[in-house]
């Protein structure tokens, strides 16, 4: 007997065929999906079964597996790995160690018979193909995962583990046999409903009958690094290839969700209910070079003696100083970059080692302002706005009292657990005109996490929102806790402008990338513009144009990046 290998080496995208030792095949871990170990170029690889009684090639004598390392993907994530592929222009091997076991599993766990009994009436969403369900901010997903579970084995997807972890205890409390991804991979391949965050959406579902992605819009389950896959998107293609309803959940449904699926929603009073009440603070008639970020309704929050979470998504301390006097920026006299000001009182160049006296270039002030003050100079000014001793959040961790009623941060405040009376951004625009084309649909789900921790209206949450452009989509669909008003604006925008959902988007870069651009050429419908950078932007009116034109060309040797609709593209 003979079987194909893919082997796991990301610059090796094929397969070779091996010979199977004696006695293999009844090897209960023997088939397809297999994880083996084989000899390639004179060293032992590791890689999957892809196909059983492979035919060999004419002349060749086949080497053996070298070792049958446990259980991997089934046969259905093996099929799916090659449509991601192609998705996504990435490598088989990429998904195919997403599908893996952390570790080696020799053996399956016996199958445990779940006993529940469902809350609530969610029958409606699990009709047919599924619904996408907006429900408000705080609202508990566990009955819609019970429901999920009542049918069979569910995979469930959440942004993070800590959700992750609440969705296993509720569901076992239940009744439900749940595990954790990765966790809980080999009890999943036994029949277990699972639940965990993007890389869940690779794991086994033999008996798989409904799929839920929690926040279906969160950034969390695409990957930043190529191939840029979406693990919303695999566990709905899972989903479809099943013939099993998937339900998408958010408060705040992405255009993707709102095509792909029928939308429910609650009462038009249960909705607005359940966000907290928004104030709009338009500084709009303020002038921008002498506002700073402190108004008075914000200067009021922060002294009124609740928890309050400000939010601000520049880290540092002085992202750009202006003289006081003449108002000349500070720039470096070297390469023309922003400087700041450094720990020895000496201005800093951003992009090199020069520094200088802190000196105005023009009219020689030593006076300097700040007109785009990061997060570690804004927690020192709230500290003396408030009287009271401020922590600081950021990427890089917590600073300060861990008892501090106030924190200001980046939107990492957002993730820390706990909750707050208030949350203010700082400088909302920020998000509202970021370079991306997503930038409004992002700024929203951040009002959305705000809200989360917070709490509705009824319990007294409160967010507070600085900007200079009130009427921008967004901000009204915050302040009426009704996020159809900013996707029918976008729906519009992107319709006319033939953006994602409605038109296909990849960027190629990388060393490699001019020969990869001069063998694709000029494809039908797709559309070509380089990059100053050294980038190539593709568009196109569909995924299918798009992918195929990309599957179509062998890559040249070297560095080669390719992002398939990216989360940052313009």
């Amino acid at each position: 007997m003979n079987v194909r290998v893919l082997t796991d080496v990301i610059g090796i995208d094929k397969e070779f065929t091996y010979a199977v030792p004696e006695g293999w095949a009844d090897d209960p871990r023997f088939g397809v999906g297999a994880m083996v170990r084989v000899a390639l170029h004179g060293r032992r690889v590791g890689g999957w079964i892809t196909a059983v009684d492979a035919a060999p090639p004419e002349g060749v004598d086949l080497a053996p597996l070298a070792k049958l390392s446990g259980l991997g993907p089934d046969p259905g994530i093996i099929d799916l790995s090659e449509w991601a592929a192609w998705r996504w222009a990435g490598r088989r091997v990429h998904f195919l160690r997403t599908a893996s076991p952390s570790r080696m599993v020799a053996a399956l766990p016996r199958s445990r018979q779940s006993r529940l009994v469902p809350s609530g009436n969610y029958a409606e969403l699990f009709v047919g193909n599924g619904r996408t369900l907006r429900l408000g901010p705080a609202d508990d997903p566990l009955p819609i995962a019970i429901a999920a579970a009542t049918r069979g084995q569910a995979l469930v997807l959440v942004p993070d583990h800590d959700r992750a972890d609440e969705l296993v205890r509720g569901l076992g409390r239940a009744g439900a046999w749940a595990v954790r991804h990765p966790e809980g991979w080999a009890s999943a391949a036994a029949g277990a409903t699972v639940v965990g965050t993007q890389s869940a959406a690779w794991v086994p579902a033999p008996n798989l009958a409904a799929v839920v992605v929690v926040d279906e819009h969160d950034e969390s389950y695409r990957s930043e690094a190529a191939p840029t896959w979406s693990g919303r998107d695999v566990a709905i293609e899972r989903a479809r290839r099943a013939g099993v309803p998937c339900v998408l959940l958010s408060p705040v449904p992405s255009l993707e969700a709102l095509r792909s699926q029928s939308l429910l929603r609650p009462p038009r009073g249960a909705e607005r209910d359940g966000w907290p009440h928004v104030e709009v603070v338009d500084r709009r008639s303020e002038d921008p070079g002498r506002a700073g970020l402190y108004s008075p309704a914000l200067v009021n929050a922060l002294r009124d003696g609740g928890r309050m979470a400000c939010v601000l998504n520049r880290p540092g301390r002085s992202l750009l100083l202006a003289c006081r006097v003449c108002g000349e920026l500070a720039v470096c006299t070297e390469c023309g970059s922003s400087m700041r000001q450094g720990d020895e009182g000496r201005l800093q160049c951003r992009a090199g080692d020069h520094t200088r006296p802190l000196v105005c270039a023009d009219c020689g002030s030593t006076g300097m302002k700040n007109l785009r003050a990061g997060v570690k100079r804004v927690r020192e000014e709230v500290e003396a706005l408030a009287r009271t001793p401020v922590a600081e959040v950021t990427g890089s961790g917590y600073a300060g009292p861990a008892t501090a009623r106030i924190v200001v941060g980046t939107e990492a405040v957002l993730h820390l657990g706990r909750p707050f009376d208030v949350v203010a951004f700082l400088e909302f625009d920020q998000e509202l005109l970021a370079p991306r084309f997503r930038a409004r649909e992002q700024a929203l789900a951040l009002i959305a996490r705000a809200a989360r921790i917070t709490g509705p209206r009824t319990s007294g949450g409160r967010i507070l929102l600085q900007t200079r452009l009130p009427d921008d989509p967004a901000v009204v669909a915050a302040f009426r806790a009704d996020p159809a008003l900013l996707a029918r604006s976008e729906r519009d925008r992107r319709q006319e402008l033939s953006l994602p959902p409605y038109g296909a988007i990849a960027v190629v870069s990388g060393p490699a990338a001019p020969e990869f651009m001069e063998r694709l050429g000029n494809p039908l419908g797709i559309r070509i513009a380089p990059d100053p950078d050294g980038q190539f932007f593709l568009r196109s009116s569909d995924y299918d144009t798009l992918c195929a034109a990309l599957a179509a060309v062998e890559r040249p040797p070297g560095r080669l990046r390719i992002d398939v609709d990216p989360i940052r593209a313009i």
